[in-house]
């Protein structure tokens, strides 16, 4: 409270348009250390692909978004993070005891595709590779996913940063290629932003807890 009375920032709105991974596992952290200091500022979050989020910063419907970087050229960014994709595979896998996921053995089992938007990094590492898994589903569910795979229909390649907490019995593994995806925020001019704004970019320090080791991960 005194620091917020010091500042001069009694209220305000803060609009973040954010996918569904920053939405779980970055910003309740980032809030909840914001509100002890600013306990009167709301907040409204607009969860969408990154063509959408994209879309919302260029027309003023959000101040901020998080985004997966490159983004559009005219958008002031900060880089935040570089979040590792990793093959996911059921617990009983025959490739469950290696080191890296060999790249030509994304073909070899039925595939589940993560696709939210038109920038899709998983589809970009096929292209990247040649290769041609043999997809027999696809969603935007990062959840229904791991469900899928923790029943053995499959496997798949999804951020590192969803896989945290999570109740699946699952294992991941890097693959033996580089693969990311780098996420970073994104305004149409940072300089325009609210006070509030400019105030709650001082605690992305905070998007992770002390203890953020995710559950049933291996790499």
């Amino acid at each position: 409270m005194q620091a917020a009375a010091g500042s001069g920032l009694q209220s305000g709105l803060i609009r973040i348009g954010t996918f569904s991974s920053v939405a779980t596992h970055w910003l309740p952290n980032i809030i909840k250390e914001f509100q002890k200091d600013y306990p009167n500022i709301d907040y409204e979050l607009l969860l969408g692909d990154y063509t959408k989020i994209e879309r919302w910063i260029a027309e003023g419907r959000v101040d901020f978004g998080f985004i997966r970087l490159p983004t559009l050229p005219e958008f002031e960014t900060i880089f935040l993070e570089r979040d590792h994709l990793l093959v996911v595979m059921p617990e009983d896998h025959p490739l469950a005891g290696v080191g890296y996921f060999p790249v030509a053995a994304l073909c070899d089992y039925p595939f589940m595709l993560l696709e939210k938007g038109a920038k899709a990094e998983v589809s970009e590492i096929f292209e990247r590779c040649g290769i041609s898994p043999k997809v027999r589903f696809t969603t935007w569910d990062d959840y229904a996913i791991m469900s899928m795979v923790e029943s053995g229909l499959g496997i798949s390649i999804l951020p590192q940063l969803i896989l945290q907490r999570i109740p699946y019995r699952i294992i991941t593994k890097k693959l033996e290629v580089q693969a990311y995806r780098e996420i970073g925020l994104a305004f149409r001019d940072k300089g325009s932003v609210p006070l509030a704004v400019r105030r709650f970019l001082d605690y992305m320090d905070h998007r992770r807890p002390a203890d953020s080791g995710g559950k049933n991960t291996q790499v």
